[in-house]
Order: C-alpha cells, then structure tokens, then sequence
C-alpha cells in the first residue's frame, strides 16, 4: 500500500516557490556565494549549484509537515552546496529549516536542534584556530553559528513562547469549565432547596384539603361537611399566604424584599395545634436547648413533613413528636401508627421522604424512617421518622 505523504501547508509552499525564483534569479545574474579559485570548490561551474538549490526548496515545502525530515535532507543539500560555488538563497532558506525543525518538530527534535547547532558552532571555533592558528579561522565558526545556532535559539524561544501562550490558553478553559460547573451545581443545589422549601411549605395545607374535601363529599352530614369546609379554608387561606411569600421572595431580583422569617422549634406548638385542628391525635414532647438556626429550620421541617405524612397515610390512633438534645445532638423522632387506613387518604409523591433524607444529609446526620415493630400498637407496627443533627459546627464538618 502506497504511504500519502502528508499535505504541505500554503505558506510553505509560497516559501519554497519564491526561494527557489529568487536562488534562479541570483544564479541568472552570476552572483555565486564563493569564487571558482578557493580550495573548498570542488564543483566548479554554473550547474552544480542548482541541484543543492532545488532539493532545499523542496525541502522548504516540508518545513511543518516533515520538519525534521526536511532538517536532514537539507542538510545534506548545504553539504553539496559547499563543495559548489555556492547559492546564498540556499544557505538562507537552509537557516529557515532549523528554525522550524525546532518550531514545529517533535519536543525531542526541538531539544537536541540546538545542542547539536551549538557543539557544531564550538567546534567550528575550535578545530580551525588549532590547526590553522590564524585569527581568520574564527570565521568559520562564526558563520556556522549565523546559520546554525541562531537560527535553532530563535525556534526554541518562539517555541517557548506557544507552548506557554497554548498552557494559558488551556487553563484559562479549564477555568471557564471550572467555573460553569460550579454555576451548574449551584442551580442545582438552590433547586433542590427551593424545591424542599415549596413541598415542606405547602403540601401540608393541600394534603388537609384534599382528606377533609374527600370527607365532606363522602359523608352526608351538614354538619361534619361545615367542619370539613372550615378546615378546607383555613388551610387553603394559609397555604396560599406561604405560596405568596415564596413567589414574592423569587420574583423579587432587586434584593429590596425583606426575607420571610425561617421557622423555629418555638413555633412546633402552633404546627402541632395545626395538625389536631386537621384531625391528628398529636402529642409534643421538645426538650432541646438553643440550636444553630441550620438544624433548627431542619428540625421543624422534618416534623412538619412527618406530620403531613401521617395526615395522609396512618391509621387511626396517637402521633408522638419527640425531640431531645444530648452528646452535642438534636434527636427528631416522630411516630405514627401503620397499617390499612380506613378513611380518605391524599396520594404521595416520596418526594417528603426525599427532602427529609437530604436535609439531614446536609447537615452531615443521620436519617431512618420506616416501620418498626411495637408490642403496644394494635397492628403490632408503627412508622418512625428519626433524625439526628449534630449541633456543633465541628460535628457537622
């Protein structure tokens, strides 16, 4: 199977076409780079001097796809060309092969191009000025260091210089990444939270409408329906208040908004009194001290939760809500009886459960809910929520 050579790029191809056009033009005129009489001329004439010519331009048009390729074959051209009369276009375009043998070469070739281009200048100074002892001799390592060194510094310090630019470059998007992710995770998380904030907030106040309304409906009383339709209103009304304050809270971009007070553990006797007016057969026992506001909001929206699942799915008999504080945490436990419910019942989504398990997570506590067995129950089981929240910052680290 035959190799494709790689394609060469524009510029060198423009490069290559104009050094050889203008080592044609200097050939043209006569302008040779040594006379016919010097002893390194072992080539003499006119012709000679075009072969080294031609191959450093076609060498010229490798210079980025086949740099270190072209390195050598034009160094063997230079060689041919010295032994001629001599073309100064190729010595120039020669120069151009090192500079990009270290440009666009391999990191390798890039390395050694000027480590070799510099032993070759040394010895160039050396080997002359010892055989020959004359301070003319200089010159030759002086020319090879125009045609070989400096061309090879001057690739490694533009080399230098896109590698560093291509690192800012990299980092700098790698930043950008960084800083899109953290943005992404932070609409995440203030999603989530907003959304455990509407659930905790509302579903309470729609779950007793939706038991009492299937109650009233069920049950030809008026009486039981009056009940029924008070509940329904004081729940609708003070649900839809919540509801205002939230959408108030997001809609308002300019910050100017008041923030609505977090619940406190303080205000578990009004959510419990608030459950018994729904139906709830509710007892509280809060023996807790001062805790961190954090674990105080989570606290109180555990129990509002469990309570709200108990109004829609336990059966008939006495909720407890117990808190206790000891060995640096705030125990929430809340139980409620389990088993086949008779009356209505609100369909659940989980995503109360959900909530409660990340709050706690959050708070870096422990969280367990599902049913327990308890020899006092008539069904022989009741479903326990038990939360524990470390109350110092370190425990919470």
């Amino acid at each position: 199977m035959a190799v494709r050579l790689p394609r060469p790029h524009r510029f060198d191809l423009c490069a290559a076409l104009a050094g050889l056009l203008g080592g044609l033009l200097l050939w043209g005129v006569g302008l040779a780079a040594r006379p016919a009489g010097e002893p390194i001329v072992l080539l003499e004439g006119r012709w000679p001097i075009l072969l080294p010519l031609a191959v450093t331009a076609g060498c010229e048009a490798m210079r980025r796809t086949l740099p270190r390729t072209a390195l050598l074959v034009g160094w063997a051209a230079l060689t041919v060309d010295t032994v001629t009369q001599g073309n100064l276009v190729t010595i120039v375009m020669f120069t151009d092969l090192v500079y990009a043998a270290v440009v666009y070469g391999p990191p390798p070739t890039a390395r050694r191009v000027p480590w070799i281009s510099g032993l070759l200048t040394v010895a160039g100074t050396v080997v002359p000025v010892a055989v020959w002892r004359v301070p003319e001799a200089l010159l030759i390592g002086v020319i090879i260091g125009l045609v070989a060194l400096m061309p090879a510094l001057t690739g490694w310090i533009v080399r230098n210089h896109r590698d560093a630019a291509e690192a800012a470059r990299l980092r700098a998007e790698q930043t950008a990444l960084l800083a899109e992710m953290d943005r992404t995770q932070a609409v995440t998380s203030e999603r989530a939270r907003m959304a455990r904030e509407l659930h905790d907030m509302v579903a309470n106040h729609l779950s007793a409408i939706a038991i009492h309304s299937t109650a009233a409906l069920s049950l030809d009383d008026p009486t039981t329906s009056r009940e029924a339709l008070s509940v329904i209103r004081e729940n609708s009304v003070e649900g839809l208040s919540e509801m205002r304050r939230l959408i108030g809270i997001l809609r308002d971009s300019s910050g100017d908004t008041e923030p609505v007070a977090a619940p406190t553990l303080d205000g578990l006797g009004a959510l419990v009194a608030g459950a018994r007016t729904n139906g709830l057969d509710v007892t509280l026992d809060a023996a807790h001290g001062t805790v961190p506001a954090p674990v105080e909001l989570a606290a109180y929206r555990i129990v509002q939760e469990s309570l709200t699942n108990a109004l829609k799915h336990a059966s008939p008999g006495r909720v407890t809500v117990a808190l206790g504080q000891r060995d640096g945490s705030l125990t929430v436990t809340v139980t409620s009886p389990f088993g086949d419910r008779d009356g209505p019942r609100a369909p659940g989504s989980g995503a109360g459960l959900v909530g409660m398990r990340e709050r706690v997570a959050l708070l870096g506590g422990t969280f367990e809910a599902g049913p327990v067995r308890d020899p006092d129950s008539a069904d022989g089981k009741i479903w326990t929520v038990r939360a524990t929240l470390p109350v110092s910052e370190g425990d919470r680290e």
